[in-house]
């Protein structure tokens, strides 16, 4: 089986080459597309692959916009680190889907139920459209307080009142506009898929940014940036060549 890898993280596209290898050896990846712009070029041409994996957000935007210039009738594997409501999209347009990170496990259900069962003219325009349209309208399901502790009180602070979240010395913070600090206790990862993505990026390892709290970006060497931001942080916020691109494309989406 021919397969095309929509991805724009080398790392991801590493691992699902390394997992389709171990699953299937047969299994034979003819192209690895790292944006929107790329991929409207290659399917323009047309594909002999009979299987794509394609991530949702990449670097010069959300993949679905591919499917506006493109009629792709190749079955698609969607990867995707949005919330369970989003997942809900894809299992009711019948178009599967992989959660990140990406296991082995499910890799080998979602190659198992296309060998089956999957018809590629359930691919359809209509079906992408109604996709993007379910995910740029489910911006009510997003967290909109967490509950903190301080001292001995329970706080509830509102998510537009979050300036940034930021990993301290192992632990999660949260800093309001109005610069007070508050642990929250969970992951960053977990963080990032409970909030409004229009709202908020992660920008690095380290940092989930508001938008409202952005002051100004610098350029930095090696085609880094520097990002500042209202309330300060103490040391600078740099943002790596690899994912300044997509940063900038939030900021001015």
């Amino acid at each position: 089986m021919k397969v095309v890898i929509v991805e724009d993280e080398i790392a991801a596209s590493e691992n699902l080459v390394y997992l389709l290898n171990n699953i299937d050896p047969d299994i034979e990846v003819i192209k690895i597309l790292d944006s929107v712009k790329s991929s409207i070029a290659y399917f323009s041409e047309g594909t002999e692959a009979s299987l794509i994996f394609m991530d949702i957000h990449l670097a010069d935007g959300i993949s679905f916009e591919i499917f506006k210039q493109v009629d792709i009738k190749t079955p698609i594997v969607f990867t995707t680190a949005y919330d369970q409501y989003a997942i809900q999209a894809f299992k009711v347009n019948s178009v599967d889907y992989i959660l990140k990170p990406i296991s082995e496990e499910e890799l080998s259900e979602a190659i198992d139920k296309f060998n089956t069962s999957y018809n590629s003219s359930k691919t359809t325009t209509s079906d992408i459209d109604g996709l993007l349209e379910m995910l740029q309208t489910k911006t009510t399901q997003y967290k909109s307080t967490y509950l903190v502790q301080k001292r001995d009180e329970l706080l509830p602070i509102k998510i537009a009142d979050i300036a940034y979240f930021y990993i301290d010395t192992g632990m999660v913070k949260a800093t309001t506009f109005n610069n007070q600090s508050y642990i929250i206790n969970k992951k960053l990862e977990d963080i990032e898929l409970e909030l409004n993505p229009n709202n908020f990026h992660r920008v690095n390892r380290q940092f989930i940014l508001n938008r409202e709290a952005i002051v100004n970006m610098k350029f930095y060497f090696n085609s880094k940036l520097i990002i500042n931001i209202n309330p300060p942080y103490e040391d600078r916020i740099v943002v790596s060549k690899a994912k300044s691109n997509e940063v900038k494309n939030w900021i001015n989406s």
